[in-house]
Formats: structure tokens, sequence, C-alpha cells
């Protein structure tokens, strides 16, 4: 098999898929170019590592599309300062994006041998500003910490309350929400004590976030 030109296929997929979704921050942009995205795809799919699909990792969970992570970093505007909470390591690139964005990154994710893996490709990065643990998420994490920014990388039926209360003031949530076939990319930010602001983005599909609370509408 050829090797595909990474750099080409690289800057092929910015300037056609990235930029054409308005994803204009050059932060974000410039990123995309630094972070190797191929490291972290599995080795079955390196020839695909920047097509506009969501790529298999396994225990039914995908890597996102690269337009779709670089527009929910857009949408983040993560500073320098902030501690983030991903609920959902996956592959490790959405993480190591975050990493060189914000101050440190609580990563977990429920499957061991993702985090294990998703460690080597950050090490060998020098990303070091990333805590990865291997736990279940959905119901909270690191509860007694609040954070800037939450991420969540699988799909839930409703936003838990127990994960809202995780987040400082000023702070966002980004998370896709509803049933399928289709959902919404939502940020939700936390704009004062008593006052949120939801901001859909786009509508999309996520398998699941594993064991994250259901709706009572959805329970049957």
């Amino acid at each position: 098999m050829i090797e595909l030109n990474f750099e080409l296929a690289r800057s092929n997929m910015i300037e056609q898929q990235i930029r054409p979704w308005d994803v204009l921050n050059q932060q974000v942009l410039d990123l995309l170019y630094q972070v190797p995205r191929e490291e972290f795809v599995p080795t079955d799919y390196r020839q695909l590592a920047f097509a506009d699909i969501n790529i298999p990792l396994g225990h039914d969970q995908v890597m996102l599309s690269p337009k779709m992570e670089a527009r929910l970093l857009q949408a983040l505007s993560v500073n320098p300062n902030d501690r983030v909470l991903e609920i959902g390591t996956g592959s490790g690139y959405l993480t190591a994006l975050l990493a060189k964005m914000a101050n440190n990154v609580d990563s977990v994710d429920i499957f061991e041998d993702l985090v294990t893996a998703a460690k080597a490709k950050l090490k060998a990065l020098g990303i070091s500003n990333v805590s990865l643990e291997v736990g279940d998420a959905a119901q909270g994490w690191n509860r007694q910490t609040e954070y800037d920014v939450i991420v969540i990388t699988g799909s839930l039926s409703v936003l838990p309350e127990h994960i809202k209360q995780q987040i400082d003031e000023g702070g966002c949530i980004l998370a896709v929400v509803g049933e399928g076939p289709v959902m919404q990319a939502q940020l939700i930010n936390h704009v004062s004590a008593a006052e949120w602001y939801t901001e859909v983005l786009f509508e999309t599909w996520l398998p699941p976030l594993i064991n994250a609370p259901r709706s009572k509408r959805f329970c049957l």
C-alpha cells in the first residue's frame, strides 16, 4: 500500500473540510497543523486519518471527524489558565488539542486500553499537563473540583444536573444532547450563579456515553 502524504493530507483537510465549516480561529488551525492526528488513529485506519468520517476505536466508540473536533475547539475558546475535564478520552487526539490550549486537562475513559494507548501517544509528543484515568465518569468525576470547561465526547439524552454543578461561573460545557438519528452539539454557558445560556452549534450524531442518565421520556 502506498503511504499517504500526511502533510499534504493534513493541509487538504484544513483547507477543504475545516475552513469551509466556518472554523477560522487561527489558534485552532495552527494546532491542527502542529498535533499529528495520524499518530492517534488506529493502525488499520491510518490511511483515513484525515477523512471526513468518525473513525472506529473499538468498544463501539469513535474518533470524531476532523471538522467536528475543530468546530468544538473553536466554540470552547479555551484559555491558557483553564482547568478542563474531558469525559471520554477516546483516541487522545482531542485531549492533546485541549492540553495545548489549557492549563491542565483531566481526562477519563471507561476503557482501560484506550487510556493506555492515549497515555503513550501523549507522552511521545511531550504533552505532560494531562491527567488520564480509567473510570466511569457518566455520574461526574472528581466532584470536589470545579472546572472552567467540561467536554463530553459521548452523547447524552439529557445533561445531568451533577455535571452542571462542576462548572465554575463563566465556564462552559460542550455536549451532544438528544436521541438519534439527529442530536445537537450544544455549548452550555454558566453565565452567573442562577443563569445558564445554551447555544446550539450544529446537528450531529454520536454513540451514547456509557451509563449516562436518561431522560424520563426516553425510558420505557
